[in-house]
């Protein structure tokens, strides 16, 4: 590792839990002058994504002009290379990308086909390989996201217990919505590796929503077009993907077994299903019930399912409960269960990433 102004941003970084590496440097210095590297090592590593902190308290803390800090902020936030959004007396603050929440997607969610989308791709594909991925997204005990079941797999009585469990909560719960491309999808097409599944499914909620409608990183929709794209994308096959908690969800991702970072890592059997996410549900199959048609085995977005003795066996080990399969069961021979060796989903935003910060650094 070198010692330019570059890497000690990368360092910087890897405290918020992306994994210092010479890709990560790449990265930086490809899209950072070192002016730019220093004013974004002011912003500080907080364990909690999306909390700005305004050029008048850098300014106090660090001495440095006031004028110069808010330039360079504000032209990095409008490069896309930070947040910008409110702080908590409701001023105009910035604050670091953090792993999943605009590094490395704020390169990829306006769907734009460029040269300079091109090579962030292979910079980001380069970097994210499978020791990256698990570390900074699984590995610790409590894992950042976790899967939804869609609401045709869950049965009433599940439903009542476990709300937080169903999309329409979290539209419901949420005040603002934008809609934005798959960043996944979009790098595979960048990479002439394009799968059919529909690419503008990624939503957005409140803060976060803000941040990419006012930097035109997606469109501003309403919370009825929102349940219209949840609905779209589980008809398509696709994997609800959220933040591991039960309230204040920041975004909600609809991903794929052949593009996806998650879903893909786990068809392909690279990491371990629960080493990488948060999982509370699992299927189970009626014997008696399942006419072995395979109609479940194709749409399964890990290949988790097989026929064996004309019935539908499940892997128990790699499925992750999201449910599509039962979209396509015209036999009823099938349900979504909670998994009894799972505990809670984290009450809110900020209790799960304040734990996932305690478990990395325990002396933090």
């Amino acid at each position: 590792m070198d010692d330019t102004i570059h890497a000690h941003l990368a360092r910087h970084l890897s405290m918020m839990g992306l994994p210092l590496t010479d890709g990560l440097v790449d990265i930086l210095k490809e899209n950072f002058s070192a002016e730019e590297a220093k004013i974004a090592l002011l912003l500080p590593a907080v364990n909690i994504p999306l909390t700005p902190v305004t050029p008048e308290e850098l300014a106090r803390e660090t001495g440095m002009d006031l004028e110069h800090i808010a330039k360079n902020l504000e032209t990095l936030a409008n490069r896309r290379l930070i947040f910008k959004g409110l702080s908590q007396n409701k001023e105009k603050g910035y604050a670091l990308h953090q792993a999943g929440f605009g590094f490395p997607q704020s390169f990829f969610w306006d769907g734009k086909n460029t040269p300079f989308a091109l090579k962030m791709t292979k910079l980001v594909m380069k970097y994210f390989n499978r020791k990256v991925t698990l570390e900074a997204f699984g590995g610790k005990s409590t894992k950042a996201y976790r899967y939804i079941p869609v609401h045709q797999s869950l049965k009433p009585e599940v439903q009542a217990v476990f709300p937080h469990d169903m999309m329409d909560t979290v539209l419901d719960n949420a005040e603002r919505f934008a809609v934005a491309h798959c960043p996944c999808r979009v790098q595979a097409g960048l990479m002439d590796r394009a799968c059919e599944h529909p690419l503008e499914v990624c939503l957005k909620f409140d803060d976060m929503a803000a941040y990419l409608i006012d930097q035109g990183l997606g469109r501003e929709i309403t919370r009825e077009e929102a349940g219209k794209i949840v609905k779209g994308a589980a008809e398509a096959g696709l994997v609800h993907f959220v933040d591991n908690a039960a309230g204040k969800i920041k975004h909600n991702c609809n991903c794929c077994g052949c593009s996806c970072w998650n879903v893909g890592m786990i068809r392909r059997r690279k990491i371990p299903r629960d080493e990488l996410m948060a999982v509370y549900f699992v299927r189970e199959t009626d014997p008696d019930l399942c006419v072995g048609c395979g109609a479940c085995l194709d749409i399964c977005p890990v290949a988790a399912i097989t026929l064996e003795d004309g019935a539908a066996r499940v892997d128990q080990n790699w499925c992750i409960g999201c449910g599509v399969c039962a979209l396509k069961c015209d036999f009823d021979a099938l349900k979504i269960s909670y998994r009894k060796d799972q505990g809670q989903v984290p009450q809110d935003f900020e209790t799960l990433h304040t734990t996932i910060r305690k478990e990395r650094d325990p002396v933090s």
